[in-house]
Formats: C-alpha cells, sequence, structure tokens
C-alpha cells in the first residue's frame, strides 16, 4: 500500500492538469475548424451550382459534378486537419515527432516517385471537373477518338463510341480534348449543285426549307436559329458547292441535320434543282472534231 501512496505522491498533477487543458483546447479548435470548413464548403457548394445553373447546365449534371469536387476538397482539408493535430496531441503527450515526420517524409517521397502517373492522372482528373471541360452525355474526341461521355472520373475518362466499343483513357494521358456538345452544337454542311443552276434561287430554296423547320414545334424548339446560308464556298468538278451551318441546342445537331438535308432533296425535286453525281467530261480543244462525227467518218471511209 505504501508503494501505490508512493507513486500516487510522485505524480506531477500540475504538469497533468497543464497538459490535458492544452489537449482539449487543441481538440476543441480542430473540432471548430472542422466546423467552419463544413460551413465554407457548403456556401462554395451552393455558389458553383447557382453558377452552373445560370450557364444552362442540366441540374443533375451539376449536382453530379460539385458535389465529387466538394467531396474531394473536403477529404483532402480534413485529412490534412487530423492529421495536424494528431502530430500536435503526439508532441503534447511527450512523443518525439521528428523521427515520424522524417519517416512520413521518406514514405511519401517513395510514393511521389512510383506513382507519378496515377498522381498525374488524379490532377488533370481534379481540373477536368473543377473548370468543366467535360460532362457526361457529352459528345468529345479525345486524342483523335470520338464518343459519347459516359464517366468523368478523377483517373479515367471514359467514352463510348458509334460502334458501342468504350475507350477509356487516363486523365494524365490526354493531349487533345475537343467538346462537340459545350452550350451549343453546330451541324456544317456542304451541298453541291449542278452548275447549270442559278445560286441565288437554291440559296432561297435552302433559306426557305430552314425557316420552315425552325417553325416547328419539335425541331424548332432543337434550333438555336435559322440556318446560316455562307454562299458558294468553291467550285468542285463536277458541281457548285453551297456551304452554311445550322446552330442548335448541344447533341442535336445530326438529328436536325439529317432531318435539314432529306426536305433540301424533296424542295430541289420539286424546283427542279439538279444535284449532279460526279461524272467527267472529255474536251479534246477546238480544232478536234466531236467524236460522234469522227466515228461516222470512220465509218463511211469502211465502206
Amino acid at each position: 500500500m505504501d508503494i501505490f501512496l508512493h507513486q500516487f505522491q510522485g505524480i506531477n498533477w500540475e504538469q497533468i492538469i497543464f497538459t490535458s487543458t492544452r489537449i482539449l483546447i487543441v481538440l476543441s479548435l480542430a473540432w471548430l475548424a472542422m466546423f467552419i470548413l463544413q460551413k465554407i464548403l457548403g456556401q462554395l457548394e451552393q455558389h458553383l451550382l447557382e453558377q452552373s445553373t445560370s450557364a444552362g447546365e442540366p441540374l443533375s449534371e451539376s449536382e453530379k459534378r460539385v458535389e465529387t469536387l466538394i467531396r474531394l476538397i473536403k477529404q483532402a482539408v480534413l485529412i490534412l486537419l487530423w492529421v495536424t493535430t494528431i502530430l500536435i496531441l503526439l508532441k503534447e503527450i511527450g512523443v518525439d515527432v521528428t523521427p515520424v515526420l522524417a519517416s512520413a517524409g521518406i514514405v511519401g517521397l517513395a510514393v511521389g516517385f512510383g506513382a507519378q502517373n496515377l498522381v498525374r492522372d488524379f490532377i488533370a482528373g481534379f481540373f477536368f471537373i473543377l473548370e468543366n471541360q467535360v460532362r457526361v452525355g457529352d459528345v468529345a474526341i479525345v486524342n483523335g477518338t470520338g464518343g459519347l461521355v459516359e464517366e468523368v472520373n478523377f483517373r479515367t475518362l471514359v467514352l463510348r463510341d458509334l460502334g458501342g466499343i468504350v475507350h477509356i483513357f487516363p486523365n494524365g494521358t490526354v493531349t487533345t480534348l475537343s467538346n462537340l456538345t459545350n452550350d451549343w452544337s453546330a451541324y456544317v454542311f456542304e451541298i453541291g449543285v449542278a452548275y447549270k443552276e442559278n445560286t441565288d434561287k437554291v440559296i432561297e430554296v435552302m433559306s426557305r426549307v430552314g425557316a420552315a423547320m425552325k417553325q416547328e414545334e419539335i425541331l424548332g424548339s432543337y434550333m438555336i436559329e435559322e440556318p446560316e446560308i455562307f454562299g458558294v464556298d468553291k467550285f468542285d468538278s463536277s458541281a457548285v458547292v453551297i456551304k452554311g451551318r445550322i446552330k442548335t441546342k448541344p447533341i442535336r445537331q445530326w438529328q436536325v441535320g439529317r432531318e435539314y438535308l432529306r426536305r433540301i432533296k424533296l424542295a430541289f425535286d420539286d424546283a427542279n434543282i439538279e444535284i449532279p453525281f460526279p461524272h467527267q467530261t472529255l474536251y479534246f480543244g477546238e480544232a478536234s472534231k466531236p467524236v460522234e462525227v469522227a466515228l461516222l467518218e470512220k465509218l463511211k471511209n469502211k465502206k
């Protein structure tokens, strides 16, 4: 019993109370910092959602993108906060944290060298989501491969092409990215007509077809404006090419463009406007006789 009393009397209660008070203060500050952080991230999430909605992004897509981004930031900051708190607590109870920090530095350096590509992919994916470069449902061309974006992750970007093939690109390897459906899309067309046709009349027919489509309830809602007819673009080998563009809502350009071309064919048939097929005309010069005359003269000579 005397041994226990001796040990009990040897305890420095002042130091214990002082250390416990400091630990409680550190934990309280950590909890307060976590509470403030959650409030700030909540306001940031609301701000990003409002910004995306005002830019015309669908609410479901903006919620998914913003939630992913906020979750990543929250996890990173919380890990940093609690690691720092634990190190402070260890120091308060008398543990030397210098070897711990040195070991963590060495391990971090080894992991950094071994996972350079992984870190690069995560950083690139973070900026893909932060800058809203591409979203799920967009049609994009990544490194020369086009397709529908099915997933935008922090490490990979997943496309499915027209043939149903899934292409997976690590974010760090994406060198070129072309988004075909960001904000608005366009269908660019080149229509060839015969050289004998009056191009002003052709452009008038094309404009009339586009204006009629813009007035329709369904197709008109997909079109941002009536088709722009740029005019005669070039003289091809067998046709005069007229170029234009239809601006549509995202990913609607092909549906509107195919219907426009179908109606152009019908309108040209009604107006007797010829859409020529590829052909070549042989010309021998003014001194040469036509082929038919040369053949007739050869037949007469044989007789």
